[in-house]
């Protein structure tokens, strides 16, 4: 039986946002367990996930940004036959149920710009439960409290951590883990 996605990010709460391939080959030479793909296209994904599950991590392919993809569940039958990735990161609400029954781990990715933000957080993670929701950005410590406080879901907290401090900071707020696309924070 495969773990939970939380059991995973409580050993390893630190999670490689990569961008590119230069930061796809300096994220697989480090420790990170689970890989967050945030580049590439119909025609690569295969290959960029193949390199990810050959270094012995996690693939999780965030949809919204993979080119070629639509918002709609044929995107994941497509990622559930081609590739073999372990899960998806969406910020589209339909997907994760579909996704959560195709076996694949899921995230719920939210932008916390305002109230409505925060009061849509409330209403659709407890609905959908993903396996966890990510907060962006994830620099702000009484923004993670409170989503932890109204969702029923652990929370990654991702966008502009930069250093050990910003880590810590997130962490000691209630998240479980962070994303992040700064080498630095990789090799912490």
């Amino acid at each position: 039986m495969k773990p939970s996605f939380r059991e995973i990010l409580e050993d390893t709460p630190i999670i490689a946002a990569v961008k590119n391939e230069e930061g796809l080959e300096r994220c697989l030479t480090s420790e990170i367990q689970v890989v967050f793909v945030l580049f590439g296209d119909i025609c690569n994904i295969r290959d960029i996930v193949k390199k990810i599950k050959d270094a012995d991590k996690i693939a999780m392919i965030h949809l919204d940004l993979i080119n070629g993809l639509s918002g709609k569940e044929v995107a994941l039958d497509f990622i559930k036959e081609y590739t073999e990735a372990d899960g998806i990161i969406t910020t589209k609400n339909n997907l994760i149920k579909y996704a959560k029954q195709l076996g694949f781990y899921t995230v719920l990715r939210y932008f916390v710009m305002d109230s409505m933000a925060l009061s849509n957080i409330e209403k659709q993670a407890g609905a959908i439960l993903p396996d966890v929701i990510e907060v962006l950005p994830g620099v702000m410590p009484k923004i993670i409290k409170k989503v932890n406080r109204l969702s029923k879901v652990p929370v990654i907290a991702g966008g502009l951590i930069a250093d050990r401090e910003d880590v810590m900071t997130a962490l000691n707020s209630g998240a479980i883990a962070i994303s992040a696309t700064s080498y630095d924070v990789w090799f912490l």
